[in-house]
């Protein structure tokens, strides 16, 4: 303020990588590494569980990747969401974006090694 001792200052944050941005990249690799699991048990066939094993993980991969994309969208929202300068910014876009990827093939390379584990089983 001038002609004042008084001043307003505006400290400067450093942006922070988004947490649910990470995690969302945590849970899509996840998804891809129990997606490689249900295929698996799919081509181990019935002596060691087969179509069981494999819908067991399926599930599992499943909800892995429908949590990547969620947390994709939870993250995208919070690191394109203006902030005043002495708010805390959040970066992080492209990790987001590689866990909706990552998730995205988890959750049909689940789906994909489910149909491979019931022909397997039928035949």
């Amino acid at each position: 303020m001038p002609g004042t001792p008084f001043g307003v200052v505006h400290l400067d944050v450093p942006p922070v990588t988004s947490g649910l941005a990470i995690g969302s990249l945590v849970t899509g690799i996840a998804s891809i590494l129990v997606s490689l699991l249900v295929f698996c048990f799919g081509v181990a066939g019935p002596d060691y569980g087969g179509a069981w094993a494999a819908g067991a993980f399926t599930v599992l991969g499943a909800l892995a990747g429908v949590g990547a994309i969620v947390a994709w969208l939870f993250a995208r929202r919070q690191i394109r969401r203006p902030a005043p300068p002495p708010a805390v910014r959040f970066t992080g876009g492209g990790l987001a974006v590689a866990g909706l990827s990552c998730g995205a093939v988890g959750l049909l390379l689940s789906v994909v090694g489910l149909g491979i584990a019931l022909v397997v089983q039928i035949t």
